[in-house]
């Protein structure tokens, strides 16, 4: 993560020690990095990938509804953290590089400076549980 802010490279090193999967977003939405628990939800490895532009992540996971219909990118919990700069959880379904559809619970924050600047986000997600 060479010339990115403190933060961003302490909350790199952080993700790396997590058991949830985590994703860190630049402020721009690209993907900065994603540790191994979400390298196992995702079907994805970051040394195979690195960062991944807005696009590039859209093409390799697919965030839809209950019903299949895709979650429009304004409607993305990491481009409400980055665009609006608040916290949101929300529910949805992951297609992911491997093919499978998981029901997922996903948390994203936005990720400030101390001067105020956005940084960028953090999302962490796991699967829902069947009932």
């Amino acid at each position: 993560m060479a010339q990115h802010d403190v933060e961003l490279i302490l909350l790199r090193q952080l993700a790396s020690c997590l058991s949830v999967p985590i994703v860190l977003f630049g402020p721009k939405g690209d993907v900065l990095f994603y540790n191994e628990p979400a390298e196992a939800m995702l079907g994805l490895r970051f040394q195979e990938t690195g960062p991944l532009t807005p696009d590039e992540t859209e093409r390799r996971v697919h965030l839809t509804d209950e019903g299949g219909r895709e979650i429009p990118r304004a409607d993305r919990p990491s481009v409400i953290a980055l665009g609006q700069q608040r916290p949101v959880h929300a529910q949805m379904w992951f297609t992911t590089a491997d093919g499978v559809r998981r029901q997922m619970e996903v948390t994203a924050f936005p990720l400030l400076a101390q001067t105020g600047g956005l940084l960028g986000a953090a999302v962490m997600f796991w699967e829902r549980a069947a009932r």
